[in-house]
């Protein structure tokens, strides 16, 4: 379960899911820029434009995708981003 440092994520694909755990920041391509999601972030539902979503897990590592079409939703600590099309992870960097 996630504590206040912490939230929970899952990323879905139309056609699969993507990834799921707890992580500690999440970096989303909004259709209005780029929004950092933290733990206890203020509810959100936004629309994703095309680009990547950067995972920091709790363990420090950095999980990226290129995603398209979507949106992103938060709440209670809980972040879900579902997606038309995702690729396989590829370099946060």
């Amino acid at each position: 379960m996630a504590d206040k440092t912490t939230m929970q994520v899952t990323i879905v694909a139309s056609d699969h899911p993507v990834w799921s755990g707890t992580a500690s920041s999440v970096t989303v391509p909004a259709s209005e820029g780029a929004m950092g999601i933290l733990p206890n972030h203020e509810s959100v539902l936004a629309v994703i434009r095309n680009g990547r979503v950067v995972v920091a897990d709790v363990n420090g590592s950095r999980h990226a995708f290129d995603v398209e079409d979507g949106f992103v939703s938060f709440d209670s600590n809980k972040l879900t981003v579902a997606v038309e099309h995702c690729s396989d992870e590829v370099s946060a960097d």
